[in-house]
């Protein structure tokens, strides 16, 4: 571990790494985000000498994850990033939707701070649990002198905010970071930077929540209609992030002069 200066500051917000089940030798029937904070901390006891902070901001699977924890989320890192005492934040999560909380972090905070984010494929309980080794390496990368943004470190592997993505549904080593390539690696407790940390400008939204848009995600694909784009457009969605073939932008281009042109005269 770095002998670096400054606390670090974890929130816990449930997940599988905080999860339980009935048998050590059961990975999938358990329910996620049973353990708190602290007992996530003491299930790591290289972390006993390691000046910490910690918070509870939620408990739930991620997959419940809402924009109400976000902004909570948001506003505690915030705020803790201000702290001078502070070295960097570890935050642990379910697996399910860390790639988009990852992302709106940078995009709202785009920390000069290390923030890492941290999770496990298998229960606490589990016979070879991952979660405890995560939170070591996510506490190390936190404490990394130079290091800053968002990020997420699982097996070992750390990802960019920007990049991070959930490439498989059971493997521990569930993560990847697509042509982007990898930020760094945790090896034997030192960090082995490859590429720039991640870095921008905030969005400048507000981060209780307040005025952020409402904004879809859609997919075109063989035959879709738009009666569904139709609707969330009738109910006042304000914009859209289109999965979609090579040929959905000029599909969404021509819709849009459809559209324009079917307006009454102001």
């Amino acid at each position: 571990m770095q002998d670096t200066t400054g606390r670090i500051a974890v929130f816990a917000t449930g997940g599988t790494i905080a999860g339980t089940a009935a048998s050590a030798t059961d990975n999938i029937g358990y329910s996620a985000a049973q353990l708190g904070v602290q007992a996530l901390v003491e299930a790591v006891p290289a972390l006993a000498g390691v000046p910490l902070v910690t918070e509870q901001v939620a408990q739930l699977d991620s997959k419940d994850m809402d924009f109400a924890v976000w902004a909570t989320l948001a506003s505690r890192v915030a705020h803790h990033l201000a702290q001078p005492d502070i070295a960097g934040i570890v935050i642990t999560h379910g697996t399910d939707t860390l790639e988009e909380t990852a992302y709106a972090l940078q995009r709202l905070l785009a920390p000069a701070k290390p923030v890492v984010m941290c999770a496990a494929m298998r229960p606490a309980t589990a016979l070879l649990r991952d979660g405890p080794q995560n939170l070591l390496d996510a506490v190390t990368l936190a404490r990394e002198p130079g290091a800053r943004g968002v990020m997420a470190v699982l097996a070992g592997t750390v990802h960019s905010a920007f990049d991070v993505r959930k490439v498989h549904s059971y493997r521990v080593d569930a993560f990847g970071s697509g042509d982007a390539g990898v930020l760094a690696r945790i090896e034997e407790g030192r960090v082995r930077r490859l590429r720039e940390w991640p870095a921008g400008e905030p969005l400048g939204l507000d981060l209780a929540g307040r005025g952020w848009p409402w904004v879809e995600i859609v997919s075109s694909h063989a035959g879709a209609r738009p009666e569904g784009v139709q609707a969330l457009v009738a109910a006042g969605v304000k914009g859209f992030v289109v999965a979609g073939t090579p040929a959905t932008a000029a599909c969404i281009t021509r819709w849009k002069r459809r559209c324009s042109r079917r307006r009454p005269p102001a």
